[in-house]
């Protein structure tokens, strides 16, 4: 790549020379995350991965990709740039682990209006970072530098993960039973869902987002709303570790508990959510109060504090929560299952 370099590809608007000096940074950042299969490096054409698939009967591959959404608006307003990484690692391995998949590796895409090398750097920061809570690699990724179709100081990310889970370990929600007991995993915030009704709730182009907040425990709201997405992969697979059958799991993303829950249940069960048994965040609160928006609308549209809910038989909630703790991890029982067809209620 030494002789590789277009002046008039650069008066068109694109540096090739910038793509290189921002591989030259990402490179020991993306290396930190790999883990046995990584086969290669950073720079070839197509991320290579060997899958040890040794104890496994028939091997099954689980696909998840997503992006970050307009929490983007907020990452550009605050020029900060190292967080929403892990957001879009986030909503892809966080969808994967729900069907029992540990996720294996990950691949992002950037699109800019203008490739400056530093700002690369530390989105992939966030990448990586992502990756190693979630124990996957980073194999390979894209950065497009598109002038004239984004602005020069604005971009969208977005990302695809593979897992892989033994057919018979699957978690599909088929053997949910009445009486099953609802566990849930506290989020950190909004995380990456519902932000255009965030950004029309607090018209966040023109309010402040920087200066400390009360209502926020003295965190600004710029912050709180950057806060990254968790990522469940590592409190699920304890559980799973500690021999707890997982029946089924829901990801709280776009939707929030109405449109999420029903996606693990079967027909003719409900899960039946007791509100009080979760504590529900500050920011929802001030969300709620200042867009003035009904109760359903909020459990429509956000986790309100609960990130991921799954659902165990009822004689090993003790053993799964047991589990979370000595893995560092909080968790609530939220509800049961209850014959029904209403999906979920919230009560």
């Amino acid at each position: 790549m030494k002789n590789s370099h277009s002046e008039s590809y650069a008066a068109a608007g694109v540096d090739v020379t910038a793509g290189y000096e921002a591989v030259k940074r990402i490179k020991p950042m993306v290396e930190s995350t790999y883990i046995p299969g990584v086969m290669g490096t950073l720079g070839g054409f197509g991320g290579m991965f060997a899958p040890d698939m040794a104890g496994m009967k028939k091997p099954v591959l689980v696909s998840g990709t997503d992006g970050v959404g307009t929490k983007l608006k907020l990452a550009f307003l605050m020029d900060r740039h190292d967080t929403v990484g892990i957001d879009c690692v986030a909503m892809c391995v966080n969808d994967i682990v729900c069907g029992g998949a540990a996720p294996l590796f990950f691949l992002d895409y950037i699109a800019c209006g203008k490739n400056d090398p530093g700002r690369i750097a530390d989105i992939v920061s966030g990448i990586t970072e992502g990756c190693r809570q979630a124990g996957c690699a980073l194999v390979g990724g894209e950065t497009a530098e598109m002038p004239g179709f984004y602005p020069v100081d604005e971009y969208d990310l977005a990302g695809f993960s593979v897992g892989m889970v033994d057919e018979e370990k699957i978690i599909d929600g088929k053997r949910l039973s009445q009486g099953d007991v609802l566990i849930g995993l506290p989020s950190t915030g909004v995380h990456s869902n519902g932000f255009s009704l965030v950004r029309k709730v607090f018209d966040v182009e023109h309010c402040d987002l920087k200066s400390p907040l009360d209502e926020l425990g003295g965190k600004s709201l710029g912050d709180t709303l950057l806060t990254p997405t968790r990522i469940y992969v590592k409190a699920i697979q304890a559980v799973l570790k500690a021999g707890v059958d997982i029946k089924a799991v829901s990801h709280i993303t776009g939707g929030g508990f109405y449109e999420n829950v029903p996606r693990m249940m079967t027909e003719g069960l409900t899960a039946r959510i007791e509100l009080g048994s979760f504590p529900r965040l500050p920011i929802f609160d001030l969300i709620q109060k200042q867009g003035g928006i009904p109760e359903r609308d909020m459990y429509n549209t956000f986790n309100m504090g609960l990130g991921m809910i799954f659902a165990v038989p009822a004689s090993e909630a003790a053993r799964a929560i047991d589990a979370l703790k000595a893995a560092g991890e909080t968790a609530y029982q939220v509800g049961s299952v209850v014959s029904g067809d209403a999906g979920v209620e919230l009560v």
